[in-house]
């Protein structure tokens, strides 16, 4: 396929390809084919389903190397947050449900064991593929099985600390193991730190390297001495550079045998690359240089853009326009802070676009800091713009902020700094999963003392929580809201400043309590029990942590109450209110619906009818338990 081309190629090499073996007898002219033949499938399904374009089309040729040189699941390949898994899920007997892609009932977007037997571990969260290959890699070795791991992690993925830990341990393992470096030279945003000044560096020498890998697999095929003489002179080479160059590569210095820069679109590279690697009985880092979006032209001019996408043509790149979201309205209510406050500050760890921080950068780039895959470190970074006198806005997706919880609680809560985290995609988030599902942050940061949590349900009230967060409490303020738009049916509904809104109706004894974006399911399914003749009232909380008082002793006038929460059960929200109901003496019925497990891949609104949140449920929960006499 050329590259000014995305139209549908026909798959004539992937439709033969039912495993991995399959390609074993793939010379490099098929296997260039084969190339082609999975970006265009990719291309394609993506523009329909969504997913992740950019980060799979820079890994097709070293997914393919890999299939070519190892045999999974003998061997196994642990594929960094999992962006990149396309490739491989279409290697491995998964080509034909490709269309099923981060579908109910269908494949997921990310490597998942549940799935195949070829993905060797679940993924969903960066830097974590290094720590997990050296645990399989060392069991492999304790039990004495064969074969060979392979941790696939992205230069962005190294802003993590977890990766330099991995590092740090896999280097000194003398297992078979075998980190390969996928260097873009982006993360979701462009790179920052050190790290990418040194890859940088790394990269200015790749004919050194090629000319390094022939001359060793020309000595190595020379009979009975070819072998230990190769591995002589690579002795006294590292011992003659380690007396010459004061600034050898970290990854050597930790204990790898360090190859590369490869060309990571260059098959045949790629493939000795990879044989060489699998002959060392020792730590291997390949570092491989590729271009995300590679082969599709508006994919690789704007990389970032189109790393997790939805509808868009596949000729043109135009993407389905955006409705009006939480992130864009915190977006602009943030930088009109900004604008009158120069003491507000705007944190991101690497994902600017998404967390809808890109205009304050433009506008207030001295006040805008991207940390990096580093969501710890942002929270620690933000207690120390706190302590002096910064008020730190850090903008995080829900589940990445679950990595943050011991500097949220050691950090900033126990010294009492006052910090802002804006929790984008709290709740059902949907397609991507169990690894990115909103559920917990609500019920971790329930358990840390003096923190206040805000749970707005439409994009007015957004505004509003947003500026108590930043000026109306102290100690560490949360402001949760969910992905996409408002739910409809709350036209009715004119937020203000208040805590908590009691809709009361006459003669009811049944209370419906809940927060956040489901409110509007509520409200439908109260308005549908008063038609049925079964008056109910509605108790909706706004600021959730505290729970305010006088909300208990409003409620404790009810016989029946029910509450509905967006979130883990286990620890949150609706425990503690039962808790409090309890504690002050409430003598009628309490029933709380929230979510008990993992949510699998599907739509948000299909999620919440799963879970019994949608408003069918909700009618149908209280017409089967609305009716008990108080004791």
């Amino acid at each position: 396929m050329p590259e000014s081309s995305n139209n549908l190629r026909k798959t004539f090499y992937l439709d033969k390809i039912k495993s991995p073996q399959d390609i074993k007898s793939f010379d490099i002219k098929m296997l260039k084919e084969l190339c082609e033949e999975i970006r265009s499938v990719m291309i394609q399904t993506i523009s329909k389903t969504g997913g992740h374009l950019a980060s799979n089309l820079g890994v097709v040729e070293l997914t393919v190397a890999l299939h070519k040189v190892f045999d999974t699941p003998y061997d196994q390949f642990v594929w960094d947050v999992g962006h990149q898994c396309y490739p491989h899920k279409l290697l491995t007997g998964r080509a034909s449900k490709f269309d099923t892609l981060r579908q109910e009932g269908g494949i997921s977007g990310f490597p998942s064991p549940k799935e195949s037997e070829h993905d060797s571990f679940i993924v969903g969260h960066s830097s974590t593929s290094i720590s997990a290959a050296n645990g399989l890699a060392k069991a492999k070795s304790l039990l004495k099985k064969g074969g060979t791991v392979v941790a696939i992690i992205g230069d962005g993925a190294l802003t993590g600390g977890l990766a330099y830990e991995g590092l740090s341990n896999a280097g000194r393992s003398k297992d078979r193991l075998i980190v390969v470096l996928n260097d873009n030279g982006m993360s979701i945003n462009r790179n920052v730190g050190f790290v990418a000044r040194h890859l940088a560096t790394l990269r200015a020498r790749p004919r050194y390297v090629r000319a390094k890998m022939k001359f060793s697999n020309m000595l190595a095929s020379i009979p009975v001495i070819g072998t230990p003489l190769r591995n002589k002179l690579l002795h006294v080479k590292t011992e003659i550079k380690k007396l010459m160059y004061s600034r050898s590569s970290f990854f050597e210095e930790m204990g790898f045998n360090y190859i590369g820069p490869l060309d990571g679109h260059d098959l045949e590279d790629l493939i000795h690359g990879l044989q060489a690697a699998k002959k060392l009985d020792r730590p291997v880092l390949l570092h491989v240089a590729t271009i995300k979006g590679k082969g599709c032209d508006f994919a690789e001019k704007n990389p970032d853009v189109y790393h997790g996408v939805s509808n868009f043509d596949t000729d043109t790149g135009e993407r389905t326009p955006e409705k009006e979201s939480f992130s864009s309205v915190f977006s602009r209510e943030i930088c009109e802070l900004a604008a009158q406050d120069e003491r507000i500050c705007a944190i991101t760890a690497a994902m600017q676009v998404g967390t809808g921080l890109v205009e304050f950068n433009k506008l207030y780039p001295k006040r805008c800091f991207d940390v990096g895959i580093a969501e710890s470190h942002a929270v620690t970074f933000s207690a120390g713009l706190a302590h002096n006198e910064a008020i730190p806005v850090f903008a995080v997706y829900s589940t990445f902020l679950q990595r943050s919880y011991d500097q949220i609680l050691n950090d900033a809560a126990i010294a009492g700094e006052h910090i802002v985290l804006a929790i984008d995609r709290a709740g059902i988030v949907g397609e991507d999963g169990e690894t990115h599902q909103g559920l917990f942050d609500a019920a971790f940061l329930n358990t840390i003392p003096n923190t206040t949590i805000y749970s707005p349900s439409c994009f007015e009230e957004l505004r509003i929580n947003l500026r108590q967060a930043i000026y109306d409490v102290s100690g560490v303020a949360a402001v949760r809201y969910p992905r996409g738009g408002e739910l409809e049916g709350l036209e009715f509904y004119h937020p203000d400043y208040k805590d908590y809104t009691l809709f009361e109706q006459d003669n009811s004894e049944i209370l419906l309590v809940t927060y956040g974006r489901i409110f509007a399911n509520v409200y439908k399914a109260a308005a549908r029990l008063r038609e049925m003749g079964i008056p109910v009232s509605i108790l909706k909380l706004t600021r959730i942590r505290p729970i305010d008082k006088e909300c208990i002793e409003l409620a404790c006038k009810y016989k029946n109450i029910f509450f509905f929460e967006e979130g883990i059960r286990w620890g949150g929200i609706g425990e503690s209110f039962g808790l409090m109901l309890m504690e002050n003496g409430f003598s009628g019925a309490f029933k709380l619906k929230a979510i008990e497990n993992f949510v699998p891949v599907c739509n948000v609104k299909t999620a919440l009818k799963n879970v019994g949140l949608d408003t069918d449920s909700i009618v149908e929960l209280v017409q089967a338990n609305g009716v008990t006499e108080r004791e």
